[in-house]
């Protein structure tokens, strides 16, 4: 029988149920301890729950939150509690969760569903779970939301094996164990979340959370990682670009993983003779990641980027042209990924999107990425550029289609359009352009219309009102003819 995460977990337990599992700036849990409130959890969950949403502030108690709902034999939905209230109802509704756990301090936020409260300083009770629920390594262990191309965004449905495919992917290549610390830096809906908190927890290293304050200055957070005795950072390029500002990094640190987006040389010029650094590569729907490159000073690619390296254990990356087959060495095509980590793909009615999910003649599932890339001479793979309109920003994924589509939405809006530019370092930033439904309607209106339904990397950067949106002679918005705001 195929072990779940919950199984993993416990075997930590058993094998050193004193040793710190978890810890914030409040509180430390040992394994057993976190056990014990995890099971404490689970208890409070209703006997029917299947999908448990979770939004609260990131602490042991949302760690144990995790663990309560995956040994309740369920699956976890998480949303950070800064999201927009629409776009966090969307998700719980299109998720169909039997609840939601969360804190008092969102309970408005949340009033239309049922609402479990779990406040910091959540202790073990004598009403808790012992053991897991009745899960399978195929049933669903969490559902992430991601920007959708159709206007709304799509839940990724990630199972119990998906996640444990991962766990040991990580353990070949990077070795963690009872010496190691693992920050917990990232936001709960991506998918660096999920490979800090099980990469860690379930190869017996701890998992340290900062507060929100300290995460908000790369001093402070520099200080409490040199203070516990932080040994792995995984984050954005753009995490690892600020370490490399800095005069000096904690020599705790053995480690550092950047994922999410295009990883530059320059972003490591100062670190990569410190610590090892991995580039790492692969979208939520194929779970974190599904190649890693070890950059060193000299093999960075001629435009400056890292190739993002070779497949990680159990997955497979084929490079293919469009009717799927593969292109010869060095050409250009899309990056195919098959292996333990492709998921079951987006819930609900997702026929269209589920199409890059293909059954191969046989019987192999591959994941269609939307990447493109080639193979170098050394087997590495380097990737290029998106094959459809989605772009990264602050590496997250972002669907211009579906920001078009709020902006749309406003009755202060006439006609409009999202166009998306680069900046001088690559980087992708989007415009709004607006024919106002009034000449009076002041710009900040819109924006404000916007922050009431997008994430704030979602927002457009700059705002420019039209008396009308460019056409093309068949009627279609002509997106080469939008004025380009330049980025300084």
């Amino acid at each position: 029988m195929e072990p779940v995460i919950f199984d993993l977990f416990a075997q930590q337990c058993a094998r050193a149920p004193e040793a710190v599992a978890v810890f914030d700036e409040r509180r430390t849990l040992s394994r057993q301890a976190l056990y014990e409130l995890s099971g404490t959890v689970a208890a409070m969950l209703p006997a029917d729950a299947k999908r448990v949403g979770i939004v609260m502030d990131h602490g042991v108690e949302m760690i144990a939150a995790i663990f309560g709902v995956l040994q309740a034999g369920a699956a976890y939905v998480p949303v950070e509690p800064f999201f927009p209230a629409e776009r966090i109802r969307f998700m719980m509704r299109d998720a169909e969760v039997g609840c939601i756990l969360t804190q008092r301090a969102y309970r408005e936020k949340l009033s239309d569903f049922p609402l479990i409260l779990l406040e910091p300083g959540l202790a073990p009770a004598p009403e808790r779970v012992e053991g897991r629920g009745a899960a399978d390594a195929r049933d669903l262990a969490y559902i992430l939301y991601t920007s959708g191309s159709t206007g709304t965004p799509k839940g990724v449905a990630v199972e119990q094996r998906n996640v444990c495919h991962y766990v040991r992917a990580f353990q070949t290549e990077f070795h963690p164990d009872d010496r190691d610390i693992m920050l917990q830096y990232s936001v709960c809906s991506f998918d660096i979340f999920v490979e800090e908190v099980f990469s860690s927890l379930l190869s017996g290293a701890a998992l340290a959370i900062p507060s929100a304050e300290t995460k908000a200055s790369m001093e402070r957070l520099m200080a409490f990682v040199e203070a516990r005795g932080v040994t792995i950072i995984s984050g954005f390029p753009y995490l690892l670009e600020e370490m490399n500002a800095l005069p000096n990094i904690p020599d705790s640190l053995r480690l550092l993983i950047s994922g999410g987006d295009v990883l530059r040389a320059s972003y490591i010029s100062n670190l990569v003779d410190k610590v090892p650094i991995y580039n790492t590569y692969g979208p939520s729907e194929t779970t974190v990641c599904a190649s890693y490159f070890r950059c060193t000073a000299d093999n960075a690619l001629l435009d400056g980027t890292f190739p993002v390296g070779t497949p990680v254990r159990g997955a497979q990356i084929q490079i293919l042209d469009d009717a799927m087959r593969p292109v010869r060495p060095g050409e250009v095509g899309e990056l195919c990924i098959s292996g333990g980590g492709v998921s079951r793909g987006y819930i609900g009615d997702r026929a269209l999107e589920n199409r890059a999910f293909v059954t191969m003649p046989d019987g192999t599932r591959v994941y269609r990425s939307g990447d493109m890339g080639y193979a170098l001479p050394d087997g590495s793979i380097a990737f290029l550029y998106r094959k459809d309109s989605q772009i990264m920003i602050y590496g997250k994924r972002v669907e211009p289609d579906e920001v078009e589509n709020v902006l749309l939405r406003s009755e202060d809006v006439a006609r409009g359009a999202v166009g998306v530019q680069t900046d001088a370092a690559g980087l992708a930033y989007m415009t709004a352009y607006v024919v106002p439904a009034s000449p009076d309607v002041p710009l900040s209106t819109l924006r404000a219309h916007m922050e009431a339904y997008l994430p704030a990397y979602m927002v457009p950067e700059f705002f420019v009102r039209l008396d009308a949106i460019p056409l093309t002679p068949n009627g279609k918005i002509d997106r080469q003819a939008l004025p380009v705001v330049m980025k300084g």
